[in-house]
C-alpha cells in the first residue's frame, strides 16, 4: 500500500510525525509532500528535524499568497505529482489551503482521499479554515474523525458511513514531546529571564485577528496590559503585518519573540503560567499539559477544553485580562483524544480499507 502525506503548515508536520512513525512500522510505503505553505525555516524544516520526520519526497515550494493564488498553484503541482504516484490514499490533514487543494486535485483523479482530523467544526463561516474543513470533509473517501463530538458533526451532516473514530494524532507526539522534555528547562526563561511560572506564552495568528490593523493593535494592547510577561511567539507574517502599520509587539508587558522548534515550544508552555492563543493546536497542547489557555476568538473546534474548564474564550481585552488571571482549574483525568495511539489506527484503518 502507498499512502501520499500532503503538508503544508506547522500543524500539519506534527500531526506527520506519527503517522510516519506508524506507517514505518507497519511496512506501508510512505511518500511525504511538502506543498511549502509555510516557508519560513523554524516554520517548516526545523520541525522534520526535531520530530525525527524522513525529509520530503517532493517539495512543491510554493511559498505565500492569497488563499486563491496558493491553492491555485498547489493545485497545478499536485496534479502531476499524484499523476506519478498513483497513491492508494491521499492523506490529507486540517484545515489549511494544502489540505484544500490535495483534496481537490486527488478527487478529481479519481484517487481516494482521506481527511485526517475530520469533522472538527467552529461554526464560523468567516473562516477560512472553516470552510477548507467543510468542503474537505464532504469531498473526502474516508473521515478519520479525532473524537466522539467530531463524529456527531459528520453524522449530523449525513457522512456517518464514511467516518471512523481514531483519536487525535496530536496526542501521539504530545505525549512523546512532553516525556522528552520533562526534565529540560525552558528556552524563553533562559534567554528572556522572564521567572518560570510567572509569564505567560502568546501565538496570534488567524487572519480574523491579525488582517484588520485595528484588531491587532487592540489585541497587542490586550497582551501588553496583562498582570505578568507575556511572551508573543509571532510569526513572520504578523511581524509583517505589525510592522506595515505601526503595530508594537513589544509594549508593556509584551514581548515579541520568534517562533520556536516543536520541542522548545512544549518545554516554554510547560514553564508558563498560562497560554494565550488563537491557534487551535497550541489550545489542545495546553489541555493534554494541564496548562490554562485563553482562546482569543469566539468559538473553537475543541470544545472539550472549554467544557472541562482548561481553556476559555476571550474576544475583549477585559474578557482576555479576566481569562488570564482565573484560578487555576480543577484537575481532571479526562482524555477526550485519545490514548496516544491514533497514528497506529489510522494506518490500520487505511490498510483494512485498501484491503
Amino acid at each position: 500500500m502507498r499512502i501520499v502525506s500532503v503538508v503544508g503548515a506547522r500543524p500539519q508536520f506534527v500531526k506527520l510525525a506519527p503517522i510516519a512513525k506508524a506507517a514505518a512500522s507497519a511496512g506501508v510505503e510512505h511518500v511525504i509532500v511538502h506543498t511549502g505553505q509555510h516557508y519560513d525555516p523554524m516554520l517548516s524544516d526545523v520541525f522534520f528535524a526535531d520530530l525525527g520526520i524522513p525529509a520530503p519526497d517532493v517539495h512543491l515550494g510554493v511559498g505565500s499568497g492569497s488563499h486563491g493564488v496558493q491553492t491555485g498553484a498547489m493545485l497545478a503541482a499536485l496534479d502531476a505529482v499524484f499523476d506519478a504516484q498513483q497513491p492508494d490514499w491521499v492523506l490529507v490533514y486540517g484545515d489549511t489551503n494544502s489540505t484544500l487543494a490535495a483534496t481537490l486535485s486527488a478527487v478529481k483523479m479519481h484517487l481516494p482521499v482521506a481527511h485526517l482530523e475530520a469533522g472538527l467544526r467552529s461554526f464560523n463561516r468567516r473562516m477560512p479554515e472553516e470552510h477548507n474543513r467543510v468542503l474537505t470533509d464532504h469531498a473526502a473517501d474516508l473521515l478519520l474523525a479525532p473524537t466522539q463530538v467530531a463524529a456527531d458533526h459528520l453524522a449530523r451532516e449525513g457522512l456517518a458511513g464514511r467516518t471512523v473514530i481514531v483519536g487525535d494524532v496530536m496526542t501521539d507526539v504530545l505525549h512523546q514531546v512532553r516525556d522528552q522534555v520533562a526534565g529540560a528547562g525552558s528556552p524563553l526563561v533562559d534567554e528572556l529571564g522572564v521567572e518560570p511560572g510567572a509569564h505567560y506564552v502568546a501565538t496570534i495568528h488567524r487572519a480574523e485577528n491579525t488582517d484588520d490593523p485595528g484588531r491587532l493593535a487592540e489585541i497587542a494592547a490586550a497582551l501588553g496590559g496583562l498582570d505578568r510577561p507575556v511572551v508573543l511567539l509571532a510569526h513572520p507574517r504578523v511581524v509583517a503585518k505589525a510592522a506595515q502599520h505601526d503595530i508594537p509587539l513589544t509594549q508593556g508587558s509584551l514581548i515579541a519573540h520568534a517562533p520556536l522548534a516543536y520541542p522548545q515550544l512544549i518545554a516554554s508552555v510547560l514553564h508558563s503560567a498560562g497560554v494565550v492563543t488563537d491557534s487551535g493546536g497550541l489550545q489542545k497542547e495546553a489541555f493534554l499539559l494541564r496548562v490554562p489557555c485563553t482562546t482569543v476568538r469566539t468559538e473553537t473546534e475543541w470544545v472539550e477544553t472549554v467544557q472541562l474548564g482548561w481553556n476559555v474564550l476571550a474576544d475583549t481585552a477585559a474578557a482576555i485580562a479576566a481569562a488570564v488571571s482565573r484560578p487555576r482549574p480543577a484537575d481532571t483525568d479526562a482524555a477526550p483524544y485519545g490514548d496516544g495511539r491514533a497514528a497506529e489506527r489510522v494506518v490500520a484503518t487505511l490498510s483494512g480499507a485498501t484491503g
